[in-house]
């Protein structure tokens, strides 16, 4: 069920309609809070929409490497399983 959910980044007040758990929104808000207060320690000028960008690429970059590392994960692990399985197809055809 969706609810609204109140979170303060950068002395702004925003609102999220989320159906996520308590966990979840809590470690998505605690990712991008600490993200967007690095970039506005390291680059205290900026705008907060620019860090906002800044932060948002960042986690994006991170998202697809990990997608691309659980894809070639997957591919390794079918392919362990393919070799498991003609081990023991190899096994039981001497029995």
């Amino acid at each position: 069920m969706e609810r609204l959910v109140k979170f303060e980044v950068l002395g702004q007040e925003y609102q999220l309609s989320t159906d996520a758990s308590d966990e979840d929104v809590n470690e998505i808000l605690h990712l991008v809070k600490n993200q967007i207060e690095s970039y506005s320690q390291a680059a205290s000028t900026l705008p907060a929409n620019k860090l906002a960008i800044l932060a948002c690429l960042n986690m994006a970059g991170k998202y697809v490497k990990l997608k691309r590392d659980f894809e070639d994960f997957k591919q390794m692990v079918g392919q362990t399983a393919d070799k498991m399985e003609s081990k023991i197809d190899s096994v039981l055809d001497l029995k």
